[in-house]
Formats: structure tokens, C-alpha cells, sequence
């Protein structure tokens, strides 16, 4: 329980951000890739840990225009049946969590949802410099969206976030369509865009 209380408070935004919504009722997705070595670097002993990840999946969040996002909204969908293949790229421990939080949201069915959510994960193609780094690496927010737009041509500046947590890369999160087929630009997502930043390796 404390794994899953640290990692969601690490990337949920500000509570009064939330509000009660309607499954299906949003705007666009915000797909959260959360930095592994980051989290692992003070919880080594975290099941994640073990597996010595760069970027996981931690949620296909349904957002709003205005900065809100719906939270726990009333579904008649059924709940997801098949997580053997979240489980490989989502942290197994907010599965759930994200599903009743966010999941029931987005207006699908559990197993439609974590397959738009694997979908638009693996749409994504890392950077080779964020692959499996071995040294800790410091960069600008400007030079790693850059790099990502490299290498995903449809990505723009304002389609991407960067979230840190004391100096060290937290998150990279991507504002996408509600089909899951293309990016679209973030509307009051909080994004660093200046300074530096450190990436701690893969270990």
C-alpha cells in the first residue's frame, strides 16, 4: 500500500483539478510514462524494481480543455478480465487503481480501455538514449522533446509534458486524441520548459 500511495501522488495533479464526470465525457487522453529509475532510486526493493525499466506506463488519463479531469465516474462497462499484458508494461500494483480511477472514464469496457492504453504506449518510440542508460545524464526540457519528436514526427513541443520531482526526470506525458490515433496539443497540463534536469541510468 505505501508503493501505491507514493507512485500515485508522485504524478496525480492538485485535487481540486478533479471532479465528477461522465464515462466517455472528455476532451483528450493524457498518457503518463513515468520514469522507472526515478521511483526506483528510493525504493529499490519495489516489485517494479526488479525488472530494471526506463519508461512504464502509469495511465491513460481521460482530461478536460479547461485543466479538469474526470475521477471514478459511474460505468456499466464491465471491469478489465485479461491483465496479463498491462501487467508487462503498468506497474501490476495500480492496475486497479487506475482502471476504477480513470478507466471507468473513458466510457470502454476494462479490456478496451488497457488495450488503447498498451496501444498508444507502444505507439510511442523511446529515444535510444533513454533505452537502457547506463550513466546519469543531464538534460534541458528542450533537448528531450526534441528528442522524442525525432523520433515520433508527429509529435510536437506542445503535445508533450515533462514532470520532475526534486531536479531528477519524473514523467514524460503525451496528450493524445480520444480514438488514440494521433497527438493533440495539452490544455493546462503543468510542463517544465526551462533549467535542467537530471536522468538517472537503469540499474
Amino acid at each position: 500500500m505505501k508503493f501505491l500511495a507514493a507512485l500515485c501522488l508522485a504524478f496525480i495533479p492538485t485535487a481540486f483539478a478533479q471532479q465528477t464526470g461522465k464515462a466517455g465525457e472528455f476532451d483528450y487522453y493524457l498518457l503518463t510514462m513515468s520514469w522507472s529509475p526515478e521511483f526506483c532510486h528510493t525504493k529499490p526493493s519495489a516489485k517494479q524494481c526488479q525488472d530494471h525499466r526506463g519508461f512504464m506506463l502509469h495511465g491513460l488519463w481521460p482530461q478536460f480543455n479547461n485543466g479538469r479531469y474526470p475521477v471514478n465516474c459511474p460505468t456499466t462497462q464491465p471491469p478489465p478480465t485479461d491483465l496479463s499484458k498491462i501487467k508487462q508494461i503498468m506497474p501490476a500494483e495500480i492496475v486497479q487503481h487506475e482502471w476504477q480511477k480513470h478507466g471507468t472514464c473513458s466510457g470502454l469496457s476494462g479490456d478496451e480501455y488497457f488495450a488503447l492504453a498498451q496501444k498508444v504506449f507502444e505507439s510511442v518510440k523511446i529515444p535510444s538514449d533513454f533505452v537502457a542508460p547506463t550513466k546519469t545524464a543531464t538534460m534541458s526540457p528542450t533537448n528531450l522533446k526534441k528528442d522524442f519528436e525525432r523520433d515520433n514526427p508527429a509529435l510536437a513541443d506542445q503535445d508533450i509534458a515533462i514532470q520532475l520531482r526534486q531536479g531528477y526526470l519524473n514523467a514524460v506525458e503525451f496528450c493524445i486524441v480520444k480514438d488514440g490515433s494521433a497527438p493533440t496539443a495539452c490544455s493546462h497540463i503543468n510542463d517544465v520548459r526551462r533549467g535542467t534536469f537530471k536522468v538517472p541510468p537503469v540499474r
